[in-house]
């Protein structure tokens, strides 16, 4: 594409007001004038670099995290023997928030120049990066070549967490539980099978192991020791109520960070953590392992979720979850307390995990909704119709957490329900709680 610049335009405006000054009238001053322009301005295109040999690389980070600050840089360069005044303009994604996305450059005979700009993402998932339009200017810069040409790329935005040090505080608790379980360990109680050793007085007769006896022909009883690494499963609800705003961010983000909090903790203590995110069906399925590789293995596994508009089908999900993990197991269900939801359908679906795991229901609070309830508002505001029907309005929406709650406990589900910036810590504190009592 060829292209003529603002410094033609000024030029063409100022030679039409020298011939509007011209006391004569012939014509052919006029073409002349326009084809001598023309012609200038074709020179000064032919004269400027092929677009073509102006190199453009694009260098991105492996991966950014939403509301964390990242580099990214592009590399251009003049292979040509002469100096090329190049503009470029890369088409990032707005939500990238990048501190620059162009730049006009004065390029040396065969130089390269390197140029970079921040990125500060605000939403997570994968942006594909491709077009890149160049342009180049004539020496006289009355006209230009441009080209958009294709740098393919791509960048993973991965969900915020920021609880992180929150959850690296509570490793020292984590590590005291820890103790206390290898101490318990050492007595000789627990679940998991240990080793076989003849009988003594001290020992309980129903732990006698009657084959070993037989063959041994004298007592043999089982030893048993606390599990070491027991399974906890994150069921991230994925579904229509999570895509409602909590502080200006959608719910399901704060579940992702209460996950990665929990899988940080969980980690520490070689315990077992994996992931189940799902709406009408299973959308990722992260298996569970030992080992803070398996936090990255979350991350991969949540930062390219979008709530599904439809109702979450926790009968089927559950019942398969259920059938994948016959041992006991920690399941943590990030979820919406609404009434209506639990009694329908949350509550029916639980009875297939209750019979045999531990099962903690997690939710977050809306402080907005808590404070108009407990009437804080604008003093201007206070004794106003809307701010009473707001109140009226908040206090039967808190009624209605606290009577789905309520119906939880009575069957038996640990229930959560916190501000943002504490769901993630209580989590980890019921977890590491669980764990200290020996529910697990």
């Amino acid at each position: 594409m060829v292209l003529p610049t603002w410094r033609l335009g000024v030029l063409w405006g100022l030679c039409g007001a020298a011939l509007l000054a011209y006391s004569g009238r012939s014509w052919w001053v006029f073409g002349a004038l326009n084809l001598a322009l023309g012609v200038l301005w074709l020179v000064d295109v032919l004269m400027a670099a092929r677009v073509s040999s102006i190199g453009v690389d694009r260098d991105l980070p492996s991966a950014a995290t939403v509301g964390v600050s990242t580099e990214m840089s592009w590399t251009i360069s003049n292979p040509n023997g002469r100096a090329a005044r190049v503009e470029f303009a890369d088409a990032l994604w707005p939500s990238l928030g990048a501190s620059r996305r162009r730049a006009t450059l004065k390029l040396t005979p065969m130089s390269r120049t390197r140029l970079s700009a921040t990125l500060n993402p605000t939403r997570r998932g994968r942006f594909p990066l491709d077009e890149v339009s160049v342009r180049v200017d004539g020496p006289l810069r009355l006209g230009a070549r441009q080209k958009t040409r294709n740098v393919p790329g791509a960048l993973r935005v991965y969900p915020a967490f920021p609880s992180r040090d929150a959850a690296e505080r509570r490793l020292k608790r984590a590590r005291l539980v820890d103790i206390g379980e290898r101490a318990i360990r050492s007595r000789g109680s627990g679940t998991e099978f240990d080793a076989l050793r003849e009988y003594t007085s001290d020992d309980d007769t129903r732990r006698l192991d009657w084959a070993a006896t037989a063959r041994a022909r004298k007592p043999i009883v089982r030893t048993y020791r606390v599990e070491r690494n027991q399974t906890i499963m994150v069921l991230l609800d994925n579904g229509r109520l999570m895509a409602g705003t909590v502080a200006d961010v959608p719910r399901v983000e704060h579940a992702m960070d209460a996950s990665l909090a929990l899988a940080t903790v969980a980690a520490h203590v070689g315990d077992r953590v994996g992931l189940v995110a799902f709406d009408r069906q299973i959308r990722t399925l992260v298996a569970p392992a030992v080992g803070r590789a398996q936090i990255s293995r979350m991350t991969e596994g949540m930062y390219r979720l979008d709530p599904a508009f439809a109702e979450s089908a926790y009968g089927s999900v559950f019942t398969d979850v259920a059938s994948r993990f016959r041992r006991r197991t920690l399941f943590v269900i990030l979820t919406e307390l609404s009434e209506t939801m639990v009694q329908e359908a949350l509550l029916p679906a639980l009875s297939t995990l209750l019979r045999r795991h531990v099962v903690v229901v997690a939710s977050v609070l809306d402080p907005d909704v808590d404070g108009w309830a407990h009437g804080a508002a604008n003093p201007e505001d206070r004794g106003s119709l809307t701010t009473t029907y707001r109140q009226a309005a908040a206090i039967s929406l808190g009624e209605q957490r606290q009577r789905a709650a309520s119906k939880l406990r009575a069957a038996g589900v640990v229930v959560i329900d916190a501000t943002p910036g504490a769901l993630a810590t209580k989590v980890i504190d019921t977890y590491l709680d669980l764990k200290a009592r020996g529910r697990l």
